[in-house]
């Protein structure tokens, strides 16, 4: 079987990602640190550029091991960490990989030695294969998909690192040297040479990056076409040349620039395209554009924080029939006004109440429940035999919620697996709240993945695989749905997610709860009219505490002062006035929303129920 990456290949152009360091030394690294060994003291940084570039919709990220050889290292007196150092890095892209739910192929990036080989300098052939084997075999031990070589000066010390990597693994390996802006290297060889050169050695691509910009890589592309035979090209260019403002190196080719130099590349034929020094997400997302219009049947999708490669389905289960839709699938689908209640699970081992709650709301005609998965971050039952055990007691549709909060990207998927097996449909991906302050102040999140990343790994499930592309033996069905803060303190950020969720795969959004539509509304101005169907939150208040507790403890709800006034004007008819409220909300919304979600406080499935009875 070929390599993922050269399959990839096979499809059609890839998108690399960009700089590493200039993003680093933008977000506060010192530009003669040792970016290296980041992905040691300060791993989340390195991730999140891994991040940034898989959210751009690179489709190959390299791992931020440029200059991690025994010899480059050694400036910083951290020699003896290659291993380490090369290793976390690899591991590190592979991590985010997962964290994010696309999937993008990891290059293991080796840079040259940092010194001259005999007889030029005093570096011996020997000691140079010897740093090149050191490092390659940690990136291995990594997990690496492919071997990149960048900005190699000359092809001697190239075709050294090609022989001793070829020597121990069989992966892809990418080539790439540096031309200066004669379109030269810096020992004077025509890209011709050096094409005619690299395509006798076992690499799959060949190519140039870093040093120029686009147009001068361009003019080493059209070089290399006549010379390259069956071996792919690629091309990473810098962002221009670099020009010092004040104490920055600043970079000046626009995202734009680079996007409409890499549609002519992609016309010209190169396979591989992505950038070097001063190049950031922007750029690359720019040039994923470009690509998806010059290349569209290798198309992948935009975003990576918000999409998922589907390419890979000869690794997938079989194609199976999709089951009958849900209930709320099918109300939604036919622009039926839905109806769900909250069920919360029990604080112990027992579930009478629960279930007897859920059989009223189904004799007031309610079709289906939510159950809730660890609200507020207190310890209830598990929301999946909670769900269950309601479905079997009343054959309510169920709306399942699913936190990542207490779970890792492989307890996520081992519970989803079970859900789908159990005959769970619905989900409701969620990032879900911290824990709580007080018996469990002490507790650990996982939080390997939010919402948005949530909902990528079902998606995914839902295309035959699991998070890293492996057959899960068929597809699944689930029905996704997305959560939505109206009321977000960050509204431009809750609306980004919003779109990301939508994008993702979310099928529709529940919102929190929600006393005033205009609030919705003005939301909506400003995101944009919703591409699926919205449930407005409807939570009945029961007194001035109630709506105080709710508008000044609990994220997420913001309750408007006229509310809170009549609430506290209500004085002994308090409750009465918010079931009043509630149902002249759900008047309201009903000829403008798809549904309704109604959410009981303190277990009082009756409020719930006079609610619902009003609205008959």
């Amino acid at each position: 079987m070929p390599h993922a990456f050269s399959r990839r290949l096979a499809e059609g152009p890839l998108l690399c990602d960009g700089a590493m360091g200039t993003i680093l030394y933008s977000r506060g690294v010192a530009v003669d640190a040792c970016f290296d060994v980041l992905n040691l003291s300060n791993p989340k940084l390195v991730q999140s550029v891994h991040a940034d570039y898989i959210a751009a919709g690179a489709d190959c990220i390299e791992t931020n091991t440029f200059g991690a050889n025994r010899f480059k290292l050694g400036a910083y007196s951290l020699e003896g960490q290659v291993r380490e150092i090369n290793q976390r890095g690899a591991r590190l892209a592979r991590d985010m990989r997962e964290s994010m739910g696309r999937d993008v192929l990891v290059l293991g990036s080796i840079g040259p030695l940092g010194k001259y080989l005999a007889p030029l300098g005093t570096l011996t052939h020997a000691e140079a294969r010897a740093a090149f084997r050191e490092q390659t075999e940690a990136l291995l031990e990594g997990g690496v998909d492919a071997v990149v070589f960048e900005t190699f000066p000359g092809l001697t010390e190239l075709r050294l690192a090609i022989e001793v990597v070829r020597g121990i693994t069989d992966l892809p390996i990418v080539a790439q040297m540096a031309f200066t802006d004669e379109a030269l290297t810096y020992t004077g060889r025509t890209p011709a040479e050096v094409v005619r050169a690299l395509r006798k050695l076992p690499v799959e691509a060949v190519g140039a990056n870093c040093s120029v910009g686009s147009s001068v890589l361009y003019e080493v592309l059209e070089q290399m076409l006549p010379d390259a035979g069956g071996l792919a090209l690629a091309m990473q260019p810098n962002a221009g040349l670099p020009t010092r403002v004040g104490e920055r190196l600043i970079y000046l080719s626009s995202p734009a620039y680079m996007a409409e130099w890499a549609g002519r590349m992609i016309e010209a034929g190169a396979r591989i395209l992505g950038g070097c020094c001063g190049t950031t997400p922007q750029h690359i997302a720019a040039m994923r554009e470009v690509i998806d219009r010059k290349a569209p049947s290798s198309r992948r999708p935009s975003r990576g924080a918000v999409a998922l490669h589907v390419g890979e389905r000869l690794e997938a289960g079989p194609a199976a029939a999709a089951p009958p839709p849900t209930t709320l699938q099918r109300k939604l689908e036919a622009r039926d006004f839905v109806v769900s209640v909250e069920l919360d699970p029990p604080r112990g081992h027992t579930a009478d109440k629960l279930v007897q709650g859920a059989r009223l709301l189904k004799e007031r005609g309610v079709e289906v429940v939510d159950i809730n998965d660890g609200s507020l971050g207190r310890v209830r039952m598990a929301v999946l035999p909670t769900a269950l055990l309601v479905r079997e007691a009343t054959g309510l549709d169920v709306n399942m919620h699913f936190t990542c909060r207490d779970r890792n990207l492989m307890g996520i998927q081992a519970e989803m697996l079970a859900a789908w097996a159990l005959g769970i449909r619905n989900i409701l991906a969620m990032t879900g709240d911290p824990p709580r302050t007080g018996d469990y102040a002490n507790a650990t999140a996982v939080f390997d993945v939010d919402a948005i990343g949530l909902i990528q790994v079902i998606r995914r499930m839902n295309e035959g695989m699991d998070a890293t592309g492996n057959s899960i033996g068929g597809n699944t069905f689930f029905h996704i749905g997305a959560v939505l803060n109206p009321v977000a303190g960050d509204l431009g950020r809750e609306v980004e997610r919003f779109h990301r969720k939508v994008e993702a795969g979310a099928c529709w959004v529940q919102t929190q709860p929600v006393y005033d539509l205009e609030v919705l509304e003005r939301f909506f101005d400003r995101a944009g009219p919703s591409p699926v169907p919205v449930i407005v939150g409807v939570l009945p208040l029961h007194s001035a505490r109630h709506a105080e507790f709710l508008h000044n403890e609990v994220p997420g709800i913001t309750i408007p002062d006229a509310i809170r006034t009549r609430m506290r004007e209500a004085g002994d008819q308090a409750l009465r006035a918010g079931i009043e409220m509630a149902q002249r909300l759900v008047h309201e919304l009903r000829p403008r929303y798809a549904g309704a979600y109604l959410m009981p406080s303190f277990g009082r499935f009756e409020v719930v129920a006079e609610v619902l009875d009003g609205l008959r």
